[in-house]
């Protein structure tokens, strides 16, 4: 089989098709014929030695693929999504058979490999987490991505209002997708337009995976929750800048109880790849976001398809905020 290898730490030109001997399934497994996997922001931080929970390379990186069981021979055929706890940037993978759950239908492999990681994290964010109700309301940041789309689709389920930050070129796309409002993070101070949208109250809900902490948490309204679940301030150009990370870092906010109880305000940190184990309450929210896609509420947004060979541009291409919605690596 083919696997896309991280094979040092540095710039897009690490990665690299390898080959590998095909596995098997041990018991209680199925084998995936890997048709799509999606490529995640931690997998561009992995590969520039950022991510502290990634194998160390050389390694194979990937969280989520979509394709068709193999073996055992009596599911042969079952077109399947499942996350992997790496190594899903390969032809061939071995989950446990309850975690291979049967793709929505109508879904074409890319738009399915795009669904578990972002869905799941939005999901978790917003229902389990912030218990999101209708007439709230919720700033998204980096509203484009892949989080972001998930987020803002369960928002219009829900009924809550959205605020969304990204590049003004995104702007229209994500209006005609039920945005709200709009806000140039590059030439706007996002703080000072959720406070003139809201009339100086904040908002319910923000959910931040590029760092802002201390301004997100300041936009919060009384009884609002701030869900943190990335930094990719952290990360500058295509290979790691310590002097960037660390001005970063610095910046971020320390959050002490004493305080949070005067401001009647929340904080959640979330980290999926942390959840592994806590496969019970995973399932269930993916039974959950699958319904909405068989029912057609919810939608995958699909930016790119990659083929294996060109890795490089699939991480380049997150890396650079270029993508609206979810870039896959295919086979």
């Amino acid at each position: 089989m083919r696997q896309v290898w991280i094979t040092r730490h540095g710039g897009p030109e690490v990665l690299q098709v390898r080959e590998a001997p095909d596995p098997q399934p041990a018991a209680g497994e199925v084998r995936i014929r890997v048709k799509a996997a999606g490529v995640n922001f931690a997998d561009v931080m992995a590969r520039v030695g950022m991510y502290p929970d990634a194998p160390k390379p050389p390694c194979v990186m990937g969280y989520e693929v979509a394709g068709e069981i193999d073996l055992p021979r009596e599911r042969g055929g079952e077109r399947v999504i499942s996350m992997t706890r790496f190594g899903g940037f390969s032809d061939l993978v071995c989950v446990a058979a309850d975690r291979a759950v049967p793709m929505p239908k109508g879904l074409g492999f890319a738009e399915a490999a795009s669904i578990p990681v972002v869905w799941l994290t939005a999901w978790h964010m917003l229902v389990e987490l912030a218990h999101l109700q209708r007439g709230r309301t919720v700033l998204i940041h980096a509203a484009a991505g892949g989080v972001g789309t998930a987020a803002l689709q369960i928002c219009k389920k829900v009924g809550a209002q959205t605020i969304g930050t990204a590049s003004a070129g995104k702007h229209d796309r994500l209006r005609a997708m039920g945005l709200d409002h709009a806000i140039d993070y590059t030439r706007e101070d996002f703080e000072k337009r959720v406070l003139e949208i809201t009339s100086g109250r904040g908002v319910d809900v923000v959910l931040d995976a590029t760092g802002a902490f201390k301004k997100s948490f300041r936009c919060l309204a009384p009884a609002g929750r701030l869900l943190m679940f990335g930094a990719s301030g952290v990360m500058s150009g295509e290979k790691k800048n310590l002097l960037t990370a660390l001005s970063t870092v610095i910046r971020m906010p320390f959050f002490h109880p004493m305080r949070l109880m005067p401001d009647n305000k929340g904080i959640f940190g979330v980290n999926m790849g942390r959840m592994w184990n806590e496969q019970e309450l995973l399932l269930g929210e993916l039974r959950e976001v699958l319904a909405g896609f068989d029912s057609g509420e919810f939608r995958a947004v699909v930016d790119a398809e990659v083929p294996f060979a060109e890795a490089r541009r699939a991480h380049e291409r997150i890396q650079s905020r270029q993508n609206f919605g979810k870039v896959l690596l295919v086979p």
